[in-house]
């Protein structure tokens, strides 16, 4: 006799959100966004290492990132977004 899966319903939004935290992120972006610092921190390496060599792709990124940021929309490398203060 085979075992059916539990099927668990999580109502808690806090639940598929980044384990990051949002002013890391945030002064990483203010102080270092230009060589890609919250990018590292977040996980994204890859567009870490692009930043790193663009200057923050000229800086227009890093502002948006930074605005991402703030608004509570920017992602951590396994896609959720970082909302945790």
């Amino acid at each position: 006799m085979k075992n059916k899966p539990q099927v668990i319903i999580v109502n808690n939004p806090a639940a598929y959100s980044s384990p990051k935290s949002r002013i890391a992120a945030l002064l990483l972006c203010f102080f270092l966004g230009l060589i890609g610092g919250h990018c590292f921190y977040a996980g994204k390496v890859g567009m870490g290492i692009l930043y790193l060599f663009t200057g923050g792709i000229c800086g227009i990124g890093a502002v948006i990132d930074f605005i991402r940021i703030l608004a509570g929309t920017y992602t951590d490398g396994n896609g959720l977004p970082i909302r945790n203060w």
